[in-house]
């Protein structure tokens, strides 16, 4: 069974990109996955002064939540045109030490959801080339953004239920899940 990390770039309580997010372990999918929410609440501001040894509490419980997952899942919103400043300083403590750090060679998914109607795409050009940077092993041709969301789910449930949406998704987790078994022999 594949350990899938869930990283969602909002700490917002009712974020849209956690409703998608809480929707992901509830797909019926052909493998089996086991998810793991991995939370960037309680991390402080990256300053490489403090990123010594396992850095701080919080940081080492998170980067260790990375090393324990088979692949991540990305699932985060648009700010101001692009990533999130939580997401972003999420990345970079994942970023480091340099030769060792949790994000280097693993198989990784961005989805993004927005009111707007463009989705998240500028959004997740920089996730993505920030995690390129890293290193990480982002899946390929493949994009999964969401626009007009507050359409597409049910706020007082916190879950997607666009059939349409729903379908789409579940077909890029399959896709993730299938990029992490090859990203296995590119090592």
């Amino acid at each position: 069974m594949k350990k899938i990390g869930i990283i969602v770039g909002s700490l917002r309580e009712q974020s849209y990109n956690r409703m998608i997010a809480a929707t992901v372990p509830e797909l019926s999918l052909d493998e089996e996955a086991a998810y793991e929410y991995i939370s960037i609440a309680d991390l402080p501001l990256y300053n490489a002064d403090i990123d010594v040894g396992d850095g701080p509490e919080a940081v080492r419980l998170y980067r260790e939540a990375i090393r324990g997952a088979d692949g991540l899942l990305i699932v985060s919103p648009e700010y101001n045109s692009g990533i999130p400043g939580v997401l972003k300083n999420a990345l970079d403590w994942a970023s480091t030490p340099t030769r060792s750090a949790a994000l280097i060679h693993k198989p990784v998914g961005i989805v993004g959801a927005t009111p707007g109607p463009k989705g998240t795409i500028l959004s997740q050009q920089q996730i993505r080339q920030t995690l390129e940077a890293t290193q990480a092993w982002v899946l390929p041709f493949q994009k999964m953004y969401i626009s007009q969301v507050m359409e597409k789910v049910d706020a007082e449930r916190g879950r997607l239920t666009d059939e349409t949406t729903l379908k789409y998704l579940k077909r890029y987790v399959q896709t993730l899940l299938r990029w992490i078994d090859q990203s296995r022999g590119l090592q």
